[in-house]
This record gives C-alpha cells, structure tokens and sequence, in this order.
C-alpha cells in the first residue's frame, strides 16, 4: 500500500515537473513570431523607402528627357541653316553687286554661282533634283499641267519642266510640274494624266 502511494506521488511530481516546461513553450512561439513580424515590417519599411527613391529618380528622368527632347527640337536644324548661311552671304553680295550698278552680265554670275552653291548644299541634306526632260511622263514623279504637240511623234514625253520637283533621300518631296507631249493635241477640253494630289514626303521610291 504504500509503496502504492510512492509511486502515485512520484507520477505527481513529474507531471507537475513537467506542467512548466508545456505552458513556456506557446509563450517561446509567440515571442519568435514577434520577432520575424518585426523583422518582415522593417523589411517592408525599407521596400518602401527604395520604391519612394526609386519613384523620385524615375520623375526626375522624366523631366530630364522632356527638357533635352526639347533643347533637341528648337535646335535639330541647326547643321542645316548653317550650311545655307553661305548662301545667305552670297545672295547679300550679289544683291550689294546689282544695286553697285555694274553690268547685268556680272549680276547673272553672280546669281549662277549662288545657284550651284545653294544646289550643292541641298544635295548635302539629301535633297536631289528630278530629272524630267524628255523623259517618260510618270504620275508618280511628275504633275502634269499642260499638253504640246509631238514635234518627232513621240506621244507623253516631258517636253518642259514648268517646275522642279524634288526627292529627299529617294522619297518624293515635290513632283515635277511638266507639259506632256501628244501626237494630236485638241483645240479645247483636252484632259491630262494627272498625277495623284501633291503630298510631300509620301511616296517612297526606294526599292
């Protein structure tokens, strides 16, 4: 009987020993679970913080791109209007030559030279001249305004450049304003191939 007792009173004290070491263990969790809480909220902190420099950066980028685009529009034409500032030049001296009294002979060198100069200029930028003379009518390069009459029988020739049209690197710029030839011309009422309405810069000619 009483080694009965012993025995009920040693199960007691381990189960009392033990009841401590149970109830510290939830209490162990929840302070870790503290701890990582703390850790992932300053964690999200300084997410924060670099997404906040990250966004002022990327504005300021902004700002900056706006103003160089715009510093690169009011001066993209520079190298252009420096290439025609010669010509510029020459035209104020040939005007100064004409107004001087000097013979007209030397006034229209003047202007051919100024011609050539301005011509090579816009060859620089791309610009080329179209070559139309006595050539094929096409509706594509060419605006027809007037017919002639064949004087060898071939019939839609470009007898004559009324205007000069012009292609910019291979595109058309302007079409050529021409007078066609035409075997039969009529007294009244005829009716040209028109080329299509003139619209700069929409046509490209490259293969």
């Amino acid at each position: 009987m009483e080694q009965e007792r012993e025995e009920a009173k040693k199960t007691r004290d381990e189960t009392e020993a033990a009841l401590p070491a149970a109830s510290s263990e939830p209490e162990a969790r929840i302070g870790q679970l503290e701890a990582e809480l703390k850790e992932r909220a300053a964690e999200m902190e300084a997410l924060n913080d670099r997404l906040l420099r990250l966004h002022a950066e990327f504005e300021n980028y902004k700002k900056r791109m706006a103003r160089e685009r715009g510093e690169f529009v009011k001066f993209a034409n520079e190298a252009l209007i420096l290439e025609f500032l010669p010509v510029l030049d020459n035209l104020e001296r040939a005007l100064a030559t004409a107004r001087s009294g000097v013979d007209a002979q030397a006034v229209a060198e003047g202007v051919e030279i100024i011609l050539r100069l301005f011509q090579t200029t816009l060859e620089k930028v791309g610009v080329k001249a179209i070559e139309a003379l006595d050539r094929q009518f096409d509706p594509n390069l060419h605006q027809a305004v007037a017919q002639v009459e064949s004087p060898d029988g071939r019939d839609n020739i470009v007898m004559e450049e009324v205007r000069k049209g012009y292609l910019l690197e291979g595109r058309l710029l302007r079409p050529t304003m021409v007078k066609v030839s035409k075997t039969t011309v009529p007294g009244s009422g005829f009716e040209v191939q028109r080329s299509h309405p003139d619209q700069p810069g929409t046509l490209n000619l490259e293969p």
